[in-house]
């Protein structure tokens, strides 16, 4: 059985320009074969928005192999149905993508998902929180 992640772009932002736990995080996530890294096109393209943003002056050579990263990857689900999410519905992809994946674990830096119990049965995760409770212990 494949335990299914799905990973906020702040997340995948932070493991590019911090290095660090954030990066520990999503090569634990790609390189163990019993983890998925889960993601909608939605999400998928928001990750390659976010990286093309002029204030991370990231080189066009660095956004290239990360795109390619996610092509490896990620496993790309079709999400049929929204989720409403008022606390941040910029957040609601995210958790439309746990909900439809069954995914596990939702790791974000974003405290807004504070709430998203009550809408998913995805355990949500800091990035150490999924670091020290799953990728040391694994």
């Amino acid at each position: 059985m494949t335990i299914k992640v799905v990973i906020d772009t702040n997340i995948v932002i932070s493991a590019i320009l911090r290095d660090r736990t954030p990066e520990d995080v999503l090569l634990f996530v790609v390189e163990e074969s019993e983890f998925e890294w889960i993601a909608s096109p939605e999400i998928v393209a928001e990750y390659v928005n976010v990286l093309k943003r002029p204030k991370f002056k990231l080189p066009k050579t660095l956004m290239q192999q990360w795109e390619a990263m996610f092509e490896q990857y990620i496993t790309v689900i079709d999400v049929q149905d929204d989720v409403a999410f008022p606390r941040d519905p910029k957040d609601a992809p995210f958790l439309a993508c746990a909900l439809a994946a069954g995914a596990a674990y939702l790791v974000t830096g974003d405290r807004d998902f504070s709430e998203a119990h009550k809408i998913v049965d995805t355990t949500v995760l800091s990035v150490r929180q999924f670091k020290t409770l799953i990728c040391d212990r694994w």
